[in-house]
């Protein structure tokens, strides 16, 4: 893919259309500021009567509006648009120091140990990013984190000092500075009215553009959930996450009588990992993904045409851990997706960490680390002994440091490093990295389900085959896996996942 292909320029008259309409499927792909008010808004904002067209201007992110000296909206709230995956469908440096940036990189680490991360000095890097995104990295970061306090202040009771821990601010002062810069306003300005709540945990607004399949994500995720460590039911997807001595919990759900809006109820007794909390749970539910650049690439094959028209919100289900899911990818090979789950619950039941209180119910323990199943004796769980070995295998593996699930890396070199290891097929490495990187290019070509679902005249297409034919797909292969095993299932259900074609 050329870089022309992999960065979106803005079409001001798209951007123009698409502000006057308020149409909900361009929110967060770009952000209007308004010259005599040095505001910038979400292409959604309702405020009337609409700026001049002289007086606006766009930008390709908040940052970049931030940067130019514009002040966020009070009123439709930049903070709750929804992230423009546009910059990380793809393996350019750019791409790559976001993810690191999103993962909370720069929270303790100077840009310098990003641009080494990416491979770039960091004046490259610099120079990359105001070309590209019309901020250097530390603004990039900056305007993150205060948006994301901008929420917290906006919908919730947390102390301002907590809001500042939980944004990635380790002074009260510097929070106080910073946020003042970039909002005009003192961050308790914004409390003037109290919120609703327990002081146990809070509630966010979550966005997504439509369309968007909620129900499909969580059917995927209902079929693979884990007893004890996960709920889910058909409105709501709920977990409990480590430390296993401040452990906490969050429930995601339906927010009927919000527009393109998702709930999260959040109990996190560390404020500073709030916002990894968030991070880590909007890219597994897939919130920042545009339908429209996806649909776009797919619709040129006529095969997939009719399956984009009859679920155009699918997403791409992703997952809590990286570790968790290779074990569930491994305990899969060559077995059903009810059999596999089967055996994850036995192996979390004897290797998973049990908290001493139930932090909600059906929410009590913690997954295996890979401390804990180095050495474990699978093989009485009822796991044949080449998986078992295989799964000791990938957690001394996982643990030396060999293979892991660094956001930065590159899709073939997580294949590459990851096939490396006894027992792990490029089937099982290209799973991992539709799951836990939630990689929008990764394919498991070998797949017989897929290679049956893609076929024109009934015939199982060979691997080769398929990924020929899959090239017209990137860099969304990932989605069309997604389109294709649900076009194999029960009407009612999303697609669980189908044995593969090949041992991995």
């Amino acid at each position: 893919m050329t870089e022309a292909h992999t960065f979106p320029a803005l079409d001001p008259q798209t951007c123009e259309r698409a502000r006057l309409s308020r149409d909900a499927r361009f929110d967060g792909l770009f952000f209007i500021a308004v010259s005599t008010t040095r505001i910038y808004c979400r292409p959604v904002c309702p405020a009337s009567p609409s700026p001049k067209r002289e007086n606006v201007a766009y930008y390709t992110t908040a940052a970049a509006a931030e940067a130019a000296g514009f002040r966020p909206c009070l009123r439709c709230r930049p903070e709750l648009a929804p992230g423009n995956d546009a910059w990380q469908r793809c393996d350019h440096v750019v791409t790559r120091a976001l993810k690191l940036i999103d993962d909370g990189l720069l929270q303790d680490h100077p840009v310098d140990e990003l641009a080494r991360r990416v491979g770039v000095g960091p004046r490259q890097l610099r120079r990359l990013f105001v070309e590209r995104l019309g901020a250097p990295p530390i603004d990039v970061h900056t305007t993150r984190r205060l948006l994301f306090a901008k929420q917290l202040l906006t919908e919730s009771n947390m102390p301002v000092t907590d809001v500042a821990l939980a944004s990635g601010f380790g002074s009260l002062r510097r929070f106080n500075a910073a946020f003042a810069q970039a909002n005009r306003i003192a961050p308790r300005e914004l409390r003037r009215k109290p919120h609703s709540g327990s002081d146990d945990s809070l509630t966010l607004r979550l966005n997504y553009r439509p369309p968007y399949d909620f129900g499909a994500v969580l059917a995927f995720l209902r079929g693979r959930s884990l007893p004890g460590i996960e709920v889910v039911d058909d409105a709501s997807y709920a977990r409990v996450f480590g430390p296993a001595e401040a452990p906490g919990w969050l429930r995601l759900s339906a927010w009927p009588e919000q527009e393109n809006m998702l709930r999260l109820q959040l109990h996190c007794p560390q404020p500073a990992q709030m916002l990894a909390v968030v991070t880590r749970i909007r890219r597994m539910f897939d919130l920042d993904a545009d339908p429209q650049a996806i649909a776009t690439a797919l619709q040129s094959t006529a095969h997939l045409r009719p399956l984009l028209r009859k679920s155009p919100g699918l997403r791409l289900p992703g997952s809590w851990d990286g570790f968790e899911v290779a074990v569930r990818a491994i305990l899969g090979q060559q077995v059903s997706v009810a059999a596999a789950r089967t055996l994850a619950s036995r192996v979390v039941h004897r290797y998973g960490v049990a908290l001493p209180v139930p932090v909600a119910p059906g929410l009590e323990r913690l997954f295996p680390t890979p401390e804990l199943l180095a050495d474990a004796d699978l093989n009485a769980l009822g796991i044949t002994t080449a998986r078992a070995q295989t799964i000791r295998g990938v957690a001394r593996a996982v643990l030396d440091g060999r293979v892991d699930f660094r956001v930065e890396q590159s899709l073939d070199e997580f294949v590459l490093r990851w096939v490396a290891l006894p027992g792990i097929g490029e089937w099982t490495a290209h799973y991992m990295a539709m799951r836990a990187l939630s990689h929008p290019d990764a394919f498991p070509a070998a797949d017989l389900i897929l290679r049956r679902a893609a076929s024109r005249d009934g015939e199982t297409l060979s691997t080769k085959a398929l990924t020929q034919l899959a090239e017209a797909w990137r860099p969304w292969r990932a989605y069309a896996v997604m389109h294709l095993w649900r076009s194999m299932s029960a009407p009612a259900k999303l697609p669980i996942k189908p044995r593969q074609g090949a041992p991995a």
